[in-house]
């Protein structure tokens, strides 16, 4: 278990002046952390004021960059080995923080796993496909990949930087990215409580950009997971084709060889992609 002393406390705040101070003195009351570090995205609020006034330390953009942008800050100015990242509008609670807290040191990302009752139905949906699919492409059972309540060591969340993205995706980023590169990562059942005003995630606007980055970090890390699939569908797609039109026409069409060849390309380039994937990782400190 790692010391709280060596973890800082992390809270992306956007406009949470009706909660960020409580959710501050909460945390602080929790356990001696190195620090607990607010990022004030650009607030129109007093939220930066507060949670100084908390006990925080602040760091401010000077516009709303999105929540993405936010971690990327904390990873660039917190002093801990560890750091924790709460959510700033209250439904994170402190002792479920701790419990996440405590795998820290055995594990280098500890993600607060939320039931799927705890999300309206049309969420809960959308995260269980989510879900479902992220636990298919990283070949590791995933029950929360966009939970924002999750601790990881610092210095590991510093090599994937360059891959996060500034708005709401870094959950999923950081989850695949340490499983796929070999981390330790565990998931801690958590119950999440009901947010102090709106969430800032629509379903609709923002599924499709969770299911792209799904493909982008996976293409990036293990290609031939996404690469095989659609290689094996072409081939026996054209092969069927094939067969159909010898026994009723007695010959092979072009679409079928179209298909078959298809299939055989986009197998190489996964194949190819794979190695360049591999190599990435060689000689990494």
């Amino acid at each position: 278990m790692a010391d709280p002393v060596d973890i800082s406390i992390v809270i992306p705040a956007f406009n949470e002046a009706d909660i960020i101070g409580q959710v501050v003195a909460a945390l602080a009351g929790t356990a001696r952390w190195r620090e607990v570090l607010v990022i004030d995205d650009g607030s129109n609020d007093d939220t930066g004021g507060i949670a100084e006034s908390a006990g925080a330390r602040v760091v401010r953009h000077p516009y709303n960059k999105g929540n993405g942008a936010s971690i990327k800050t904390a990873i660039r100015n917190a002093t801990g080995e560890y750091i924790l990242i709460v959510d700033g509008d209250g439904q994170h609670r402190p002792a479920d923080a701790m419990r996440v807290a405590e795998q820290l040191g055995t594990f280098d990302l500890v993600v607060g796993a939320r039931t799927l009752g705890q999300a309206s139905r049309t969420r809960g949906i959308g995260n269980a496909f989510l879900n479902r699919l992220a636990s298919y492409l990283s070949g590791r059972t995933i029950p929360d990949l966009t939970s924002g309540l999750r601790g990881a060591r610092l210095s590991i969340l510093r090599e994937f930087i360059h891959l996060l993205p500034n708005g709401f995706s870094t959950p999923t980023t950081t989850t695949l990215a340490f499983l796929k590169a070999g981390y330790n990562v565990t998931f801690v059942p958590i119950e999440a409580q009901q947010r102090v005003g709106q969430s800032k995630i629509n379903l609709s606007r923002d599924g499709m950009g969770f299911v792209l980055i799904l493909l982008r970090v996976i293409t990036i890390f293990s290609p031939l997971r996404i690469f095989l699939p659609v290689s094996l569908a072409s081939f026996a797609l054209g092969a069927a084709y094939a067969i159909f039109t010898i026994l009723t026409e007695r010959h092979v069409t072009n679409s079928s060889v179209l298909l078959i060849t298809l299939a055989v390309v986009v197998f190489l380039v996964g194949l190819v992609s794979e190695q360049i994937s591999a190599l990435r990782f060689e000689g990494r400190s």
